[in-house]
């Protein structure tokens, strides 16, 4: 049957839902040719007792269970991410949880794991010492390697408020690779994922930024695994990723150019940290394994069509992505509900999330394209959409 979908003009348009699932791409092990981690939302509990400012309250089953259906496919789990709603709904206390059962149930069910380390139990508001901003970072460094989690080093809303220049950051990042155990992931996550990180690095040029961010990992190389560059700049990432020391990755985060990026040219290519992993898992593992054999053609052809969904999903404000990631779990059926913690469920309009479903329902993302429909059909009818 056709559905009604609603445009932004407040009109509706007609469209006929998939009637058959895409085959989706079968389970398997890691990848050979490129390491690929999935940012992870989290699902929120729908019957706690809470508010959008309070703690957050979440459904630790359903949300170990689909971290194991992302290991399933061979993705890695980038935890307490963005992705997450680390820093927008999920708290350090909260975050520190999810490390340490997610780490757990890598551990036995043999899926890789890296876990965000921040500065998020530090107040708000202010402008923090840097010596408690390198206490916090400490914590939470100590809570992931005690976890047995790789780490890493998110970029510091405290930090960005309080540094006075590139040598305050170079001072509290080498102090913290100075005493990590083992060799780190380094995240800029540039403002329009969190406008607090404008001037991350100390300088809002970028050009002056990056070499700030050089100059911390040429110092510290044995410490550093690898960069997520999180600043949908295919261009500069390139360049960025050009200036590396040998042995360390780029892992891109940018979620408008991660096909070509991860494809690379005959100078390199990305590796893979993204939050359009989420809904795209299965079918980014069917593509990175063509690419494994060699078949870049492939890998783009199967990974090219997804942009249209990731740039949709990302768009301004990009920072409520996270709305329509957790939407089209819940219309894949890897969730029972469409809850968000901090209710967050409410960041984007129901022509964005009407959209969403058409671009996924067209790639033939959910296992079960009738469910899909159900359910946007119960959100349509809870909006008054009449089909």
């Amino acid at each position: 049957m056709t559905l009604r979908l609603p445009n932004p003009d407040g009109t509706l348009r007609a469209y006929e839902p998939r009637a058959e699932p895409r085959v989706e791409a079968n389970p398997g092990s890691a990848f050979t040719s490129r390491t690929v981690f999935s940012a992870a939302h989290v699902v929120a509990d729908p019957y706690a007792d809470t508010t959008p400012d309070g703690p957050a309250a979440v459904d630790w089953d359903a949300t170990l269970a689909f971290r194991r259906h992302l290991w399933a496919h061979g993705l890695g789990v980038a935890e307490a991410m963005d992705t997450a709603q680390r820093g927008m709904g999920l708290d350090w206390a909260g975050a520190a949880e999810l490390i340490r059962r997610s780490a757990a149930e890598a551990k036995a069910c043999g899926g890789r794991v890296a876990c965000g380390v921040g500065t998020d139990q530090l107040p708000a508001a202010g402008a923090p010492a840097l010596a408690d901003i390198r206490a916090a970072y400490e914590e939470q460094l100590a809570v992931t390697e005690g976890a047995g989690a790789q780490a890493i080093l998110m970029a510091s809303r405290a930090l960005a408020a309080s540094a006075q220049g590139p040598d305050d950051y170079l001072d509290v990042y080498g102090h913290l690779l100075r005493q990590s155990a083992e060799p780190v992931v380094l995240h800029w996550l540039g403002p329009m994922f969190d406008p607090a990180l404008e001037g991350y690095w100390g300088s809002s040029d970028l050009d002056a930024a990056t070499d700030t961010f050089l100059e911390v990992i040429a110092a510290h190389p044995d410490k550093v695994d690898g960069i997520k560059v999180s600043l949908l700049d295919a261009r500069r990432e390139v360049d960025l990723r050009r200036r590396l020391p040998q042995g360390v990755r780029c892992y891109t985060g940018d979620d408008f150019h991660y096909p070509e990026l991860i494809a690379g040219d005959d100078r390199g290519f990305s590796h893979a940290l993204l939050g359009i992993f989420d809904p795209l898992g299965p079918l980014a593992a069917e593509a990175v394994r063509v690419l494994d054999t060699g078949d870049t053609d492939g890998f783009r052809a199967l990974l090219d069509p997804t942009v249209a969904l990731s740039r949709h999903l990302f768009q301004a404000p990009t920072r409520f992505y996270k709305t329509g990631v957790v939407f089209l779990a819940w219309l894949a059926g890897h969730q029972s509900h469409f809850t968000m913690v901090g209710g967050l469920q409410s960041a984007r309009s129901l022509p964005h999330l009407a959209r969403a479903y058409e671009l996924a329902d067209t790639l033939g993302l959910f296992p079960d394209p009738k469910l899909a429909e159900e359910r946007m059909r119960t959100l349509l009818s809870l909006y008054g959409v009449t089909q």
